[in-house]
């Protein structure tokens, strides 16, 4: 009888925890898409734009080929991203003729608009719920780029002896951020589910 006590109350709590799980996500949404105002987020996010078939055109340059100091044919963005912490005059500028930074000024815009309609599921299950379903959509474009984007996996860079592991299924850094979204994913199809129940509930009684 005490454990079914203990049991009951924890169930009393399961509203806490979806209120948890939306918090949590527009935290995430708000901080990352709010990251997406500065250009060193901006740069980090091209490999995965130019290379989707959904978002590419979004790019001026996101096709364009050319030669790099190895003689290797490589996309042209490869040669003009600052790394994190180091700003490059001349990679600022070709970021900012490729539309690098206006799209992702748009796209933070967006994620933290997604964030608040998940936040406002907690007073509004309508608009919870369309915050559910963009969030499992936006994260099903995510983990579109395990797909096409070859720099979510180890590439074969040489060196003293030959690579042990690349390719897929050995993720790099980025393919093990991208892989991540699937958690993202299902909060959102349990969000938009429990939002849905609270707005058929008045109908079903």
């Amino acid at each position: 009888m005490k454990n079914n006590r203990i049991y009951y109350q924890l169930l009393q709590l399961d509203a806490y925890f979806f209120n948890f799980l939306r918090i949590s996500i527009f935290i995430v949404m708000a901080w990352i898409g709010g990251l997406k105002a500065f250009h060193y987020e901006a740069d980090g996010i091209v490999p995965f734009v130019a290379n989707s078939p959904l978002m590419s055109f979004f790019y001026k340059n996101a096709d364009n080929k050319v030669f790099n100091e190895d003689k290797k044919l490589v996309a042209e963005y490869t040669l003009y991203k600052n790394p994190e912490g180091k700003a490059i005059q001349k990679n600022i500028d070709w970021q900012k003729e490729n539309g690098t930074y206006i799209f992702s000024y748009g796209l933070g815009i967006i994620i933290v608009i997604i964030g608040f309609l998940v936040l406002l599921g907690i007073w509004f299950p309508k608009i919870g719920s369309v915050g559910g379903a963009l969030t499992f959509l936006m994260s099903l474009v995510t983990l579109s780029f395990l797909i096409t984007t070859p720099e979510v996996y180890v590439p074969n860079l040489g060196g003293d002896y030959p690579a042990p592991q690349f390719g897929f299924p050995y993720l790099s850094g980025a393919g093990r951020l991208v892989l991540k979204d699937i958690i993202m994913m299902a909060g959102g199809l349990v969000l938009f589910s429990d939002s849905l129940k609270k707005v058929l509930r008045p109908y079903d009684q």
